[in-house]
Parts: C-alpha cells; sequence; structure tokens
C-alpha cells in the first residue's frame, strides 16, 4: 500500500510531507534546500523508492483571488520538469494559506519560526496534504 507525498515548492527551499500508508493523515517529513534540480530529482527519487510513494501532492499557489501569481507559474515549470522525472501521478492541490497556518501552528507548539524556515515549509506541505486527504475521503 503506498503513500502520498506532498511538494511545497519553494525557489529556495522544498517541503516535503508523507502520507500514512492508509492515506488517513499527514506528517511533515522533510525539507530540502533547493540548489540544483538534478540533485533534487535523485533524492526525491530515492524517497519515491523508500516510502514507496505512488503519488505527488503537489501545492498549488494563487492568489487569494483566485488568479495566478509569479509562483503559480514557477510551479507549472517546476511540475513539468517533474513529469519528464517521476514517473508516477501528480495532482495539484490549492495551497492558499498552508505557509501561514503552518507558521500559526508551529508558535502555538512553542517552536521559534525566524531561523526554523525548513519546519515551516514541510508543515505546509503537511498541511495542503491533509486537505487532499480529508476531500479524497467524502
Amino acid at each position: 500500500m503506498g503513500r502520498y507525498l506532498a511538494i511545497d515548492h519553494g525557489l529556495k527551499r522544498i517541503g516535503l510531507a508523507l502520507s500514512d500508508p492508509m492515506k488517513i493523515i499527514a506528517k511533515p517529513f522533510k525539507t530540502i534546500q533547493y540548489s540544483n534540480l538534478d540533485d533534487f530529482f535523485k533524492t526525491l527519487t530515492v524517497i519515491i523508492e523508500e516510502k514507496e510513494v505512488e503519488c505527488i501532492v503537489l501545492g498549488y499557489p494563487i492568489g487569494m483571488k483566485g488568479q495566478e501569481t509569479i509562483q503559480t507559474k514557477n510551479v507549472l515549470e517546476f511540475n513539468e520538469k517533474l513529469k519528464l522525472k517521476i514517473k508516477i501521478p501528480i495532482v495539484f492541490q490549492d495551497e492558499r494559506l498552508s505557509s501561514l497556518s503552518a507558521e500559526k501552528s508551529l508558535i502555538e507548539q512553542k517552536i521559534k519560526t525566524g531561523f526554523n524556515k525548513s519546519k515551516i515549509d514541510e508543515t505546509a506541505a503537511a498541511i495542503f496534504l491533509q486537505q487532499f486527504l480529508d476531500t479524497k475521503r467524502i
């Protein structure tokens, strides 16, 4: 039974979250410092194999009014490159407010966010992955 892997794509960091094998609960997994796309894809391939990932849930950043942004275009370009390297399904999930929700959640847990940007990224990925999982069960 495979898992879902969420990707919160940013220009400096990429936050990852994984579902449990039953696809009920999402958990932050790790954040990868983004420097080289080829290195990232190698790391991602290992994660997909080790964690038995069957689907990628890619965060889709859109503005509060539903409009595309510069980051939306970046994610769409990233998705095209990802499809060439990864042979499992990729789906989009609205990620509006996930980073803000992640930061608030970490603050409530008394985790400092100033130097923990990576925690925000992987927690944001877990938030929109959980939203995706919840809609799949309805």
